[in-house]
């Protein structure tokens, strides 16, 4: 990077530490990008799933409805292993935003946990999540631990109750989203005057529509991501790598910022 792009970078880091500054209500929408510093891969990167995986395949309810091994088969060493896991600075400055007023709600498309493990206390869920493996038979459900502990092993979690197999409560291809998560995004969207939309590509409806709510509603968003969005014209402010971002935020926060 020559001079005049550092001196760019840092202008635009200065303005979106103001922008958090004087926001009335922050929220941030967050996609499989935010992850991959945890080492868990993201779909449409140029490392991502879909590279080498049909992950539409395996998150598909007509898939698991035939074949659920499939699913737990190919998902053995993406999703339950997750305890192995740890958050990334991403997650760890915006638990820290949260804590000291500064980020009101935390909007996720991933299903990967990092960011209560963090320590995000309002996390909106609107894919759904794993901690939860529920029996569609007669409602028995499972904790995401002791389905992995099958999982790894090799089997395929089932009910205690009927025997039919768990699904987890993941929203699949082919499902609806959880209605209640998708009712309380749309709201966080649209009272946001500011959105931080941070490692999505803005692709998978209708989740992707969230930040128009924020902006339809005289909000601003800012966009961080390693591919070009189509909101990218639309944003006050565009970077292309969380690490530049988050390392700058992670470096103000020691400082006292915001305290």
């Amino acid at each position: 990077m020559d001079d005049r792009n550092d001196q760019t970078l840092t202008r635009n880091l200065e303005s979106l530490k103001s922008l958090i500054e004087q926001s009335r209500y922050c929220v941030t929408f967050t996609g499989a990008g935010v992850s991959t510093f945890s080492g868990i891969r993201d779909f449409r990167g140029k490392n991502g799933l879909y590279q080498d995986v049909n992950a539409e395949k395996i998150f598909d309810i007509e898939v698991f409805d035939e074949d659920p091994s499939f699913y737990y088969s190919m998902t053995r060493d993406f999703i339950y292993n997750l305890d192995e896991k740890e958050p990334s600075v991403v997650h760890c400055v915006l638990a820290a935003l949260e804590k000291r007023g500064a980020l009101k709600a935390v909007i996720t498309q991933n299903i990967d946990l990092l960011h209560q493990k963090a320590g995000s206390q309002k996390v909106i869920e609107i894919h759904g999540t794993p901690q939860i493996h529920r029996c569609r038979a007669c409602g028995w459900t499972m904790s995401f631990d002791e389905a992995a502990k099958i999982v790894r092993a090799g089997g395929i979690p089932r009910c205690a109750k009927c025997g039919d197999i768990l699904k987890p409560e993941i929203t699949f291809f082919g499902e609806n989203l959880p209605m209640q998560a998708l009712r309380e995004a749309r709201a966080e969207a649209t009272a946001a005057d500011l959105m931080l939309v941070l490692g999505s590509s803005l692709l998978v409806y209708p989740a992707a529509s969230l930040p128009q709510y924020t902006l339809e509603h005289g909000g601003q968003i800012v966009i961080v991501n390693n591919m070009p969005t189509h909101l990218d014209s639309r944003a006050i402010l565009c970077f292309d790598e969380l690490a530049d971002v988050f390392e700058y935020l992670e470096a103000q926060l020691a400082e006292g910022w915001l305290e």
